[in-house]
């Protein structure tokens, strides 16, 4: 007597689930659309009509203003600088940190480990102080180097590399040895393409936080010419009203929507083309096979 076993469905997410998201999405993009929107209405219309957009009234007012009294450029070139070294030297060196946390044993690793992560308990307040100490002691306030340097390689990109790398398997490593392949060349050529998943996912976070950064820029490169764009939008509205006399509170709100906008574009379109190597990223190493 032979019995077949019919096949499992497939269960449906329920109405509900999706009308949940539905809702949850819009309250998310709700004020961001409404950002954009604004940047390119008239001025006086943004206070007297917020919820209302009219095509007919499309201008790029706000935007010419803002550039002729803000100097955007300047702090998207500072954040591009700092952007670009401070993300390369996490990219390489946090990963090599996991993968002798992850592949290696040695004396006390368990316990420099421990003090790894203990730093990603401490609050980004209790650091200012002793770091601005040690910046200028080295003569490094209002530079680069200041706003590249500390917390290049910080705890989180250490644990989160580690916790992929250790998803790799050991066999991988010991025949690539057995092959004569040196230490470094098993990191390049073995443990690099097979975590390039998790290695998307920390850059986009990595660029994410360093585009996005404020409380440390603001205290170490509080000159104009050294002040990142987060910093530079900060102080946008004082530099509106001190470049332009008589400038109003419409004024001000339509250059603030457009400098936000402008700030908004690169971040947007960067989770947009790598959305999916981050969710990759997210997932790498969370299953054991």
């Amino acid at each position: 007597m032979t019995s077949t076993l019919a096949p499992r469905r497939r269960e449906r997410p329920a109405v509900g689930s999706y009308l949940f998201l539905i809702v949850l999405t819009l309250a998310f993009l709700a004020p961001v659309v409404w950002a954009l929107l604004s940047a390119f209405k008239p001025a006086p219309s943004i206070i007297s009509a917020p919820l209302t957009f009219d095509p007919s009234t499309f201008t790029l007012a706000n935007f010419t203003a803002m550039f002729e009294d803000v100097p955007i450029g300047r702090g998207f070139f500072n954040t591009g600088i700092v952007l670009v070294t401070k993300g390369t030297i996490t990219l390489f060196f946090a990963p090599l940190a996991a993968y002798a946390f992850a592949k290696y044993s040695f004396v006390g690793k368990n316990l420099i480990f421990g003090a790894v992560l203990i730093t990603l308990m401490l609050p980004t307040i209790v650091l200012i102080v002793p770091l601005l100490l040690e910046m200028k002691l080295l003569g490094w306030v209002n530079t680069y180097q200041a706003l590249i340097l500390p917390g290049a390689v910080d705890a989180f990109a250490i644990f989160w590399m580690r916790q992929v790398i250790a998803a790799v398997p050991d066999e991988l490593l010991d025949a690539a040895r057995v092959d004569g392949c040196g230490e470094f060349g098993i990191f390049t050529r073995i443990v690099l393409p097979v975590i390039r998943p998790g290695l998307a996912g920390l850059a986009v976070l990595t660029i994410m936080n360093i585009y996005n950064d404020f409380v440390w820029p603001v205290i170490v490169a509080s000159s104009e010419r050294m002040a990142t764009l987060q910093v530079v939008l900060s102080t946008l509205a004082q530099n509106i009203t001190g470049n332009r006399i008589g400038a109003d509170y419409a004024t001000v709100t339509g250059e603030l929507l457009a400098a936000s906008s402008v700030a908004l574009v690169p971040l947007l379109v960067l989770f947009i083309a790598l959305q999916r190597h981050f969710i990759n990223g997210i997932l790498a190493g969370s299953v054991k096979g």
